[in-house]
């Protein structure tokens, strides 16, 4: 009964898995290329739907009565002369999401306010304004600036970490499959309309973490079995290394997916975004570990990495001396490391 309850009781993959995966190299680089490139397109063309965060104005959310009757209040709204008014439902019938373009100074923001609020009332009285979000240009700009440096901070802490951590063929397969994983993100909030705001950018971070963990698990399998197989070709121990993680990648990867899952379906307009960010960058980031991350370190490394293995393998035995099992069968074991 104890032996019983030592075993693991579920598995997502056989502990015997032995799946080619660096077969699928060029194919995964090229599909990743062409993704990632066509997000960057993307980015700056339609470009990115930025949040009141990033590009400033005023963002109220109204209740009214009953069912709003939204051509009604937009008509009420924009003949204020405040600018290109946006009314849309939010969460409920009844509940509705009003942005304005920024307005100048905080005495300007505050008046648009009041008329809104009036006209509002005026127009479905008993409406109630449950929030109102004022951002400037200025303090706008200063958010967008920070945002992006606090992304270029998390890439380059990592490069650093693991350019220390590992040999730098490691490194470079790391940090650029952390960025082809950004510019996919990216594209997919320039795709979905999402808002790109703080807290989309929170959910990048949050992603890269998530990303180089996993890289670091998978790379550090790698470097453990560079030490215990001496001669095995490095194509062949890359694939053994990823299917020796492969359920450990697996495992983290859908409980993470399974925990942002209700929060993109049931958290609301304010936690949408984020969970959405979420899910899409646990599956990339899962993938990006085995047809990434995995065949740029088998191009940067076959020679480098397994330099002198031509001749330990052609290396004559004296004569009489009998080789050990294991060398015999392609692999010296040495200690973990």
């Amino acid at each position: 009964m104890l032996g019983f309850l030592r075993r693991p009781l579920f598995r997502l993959v056989p502990d015997d898995t032995r799946i080619p995966f660096m077969r699928g190299r060029i194919a995964g680089l090229v599909v990743s290329a062409v993704l990632s490139t066509a997000s960057v397109v993307l980015a700056f063309y339609p470009g990115l739907e930025k949040g009141i965060d990033f590009k400033g104005g005023i963002v109220m959310e109204a209740r009214t009565p009953g069912p709003a009757n939204l051509g009604q209040l937009r008509g009420v709204v924009s003949g204020l002369g405040l600018g290109d008014v946006g009314m849309q439902e939010f969460g409920d019938a009844s509940t509705v999401l009003i942005r304005l373009p920024v307005q100048g100074e905080e005495a300007a923001t505050q008046q648009a306010v009041s008329r809104v609020r009036s006209a509002l009332e005026g127009a479905a009285p008993g409406t109630r304004i449950l929030r109102t979000e004022a951002v400037g240009n200025r303090v706008s700009d200063e958010l967008f600036q920070g945002g992006l440096i606090a992304l270029a901070i998390s890439l380059g802490a990592m490069l650093v970490y693991i350019w220390f951590r590992f040999e730098w063929q490691f490194a470079i397969g790391a940090i650029a499959t952390l960025v082809l994983d950004t510019t996919k993100v990216v594209g997919f909030l320039a795709v979905t309309r999402l808002e790109f705001n703080l807290t989309t950018i929170a959910a990048i971070l949050t992603i890269i973490g998530f990303s180089a963990n996993d890289k670091v698990v998978v790379y550090d399998r790698m470097r453990e079995n560079l030490r215990k197989y001496k001669t095995m070709p490095l194509r062949e121990l890359i694939d053994r290394s990823i299917n020796e993680t492969l359920n450990r990648t697996l495992g983290t990867s859908m409980t993470l997916f399974l925990s942002a899952l209700p929060l993109a379906l049931f958290g609301g307009e304010t936690l949408a975004g984020f969970a959405w960010v979420m899910l899409f960058g646990i599956i990339i980031s899962a993938s990006s570990s085995i047809f990434i991350a995995a065949p740029i370190l088998l191009f940067l490394g076959e020679k480098s990495l397994r330099r002198g293995v031509e001749a330990v393998v052609k290396a004559p035995a004296p004569a009489g001396a009998k080789r050990p099992a294991r060398e015999a069968a392609g692999t010296v074991a040495e200690p973990r490391g």
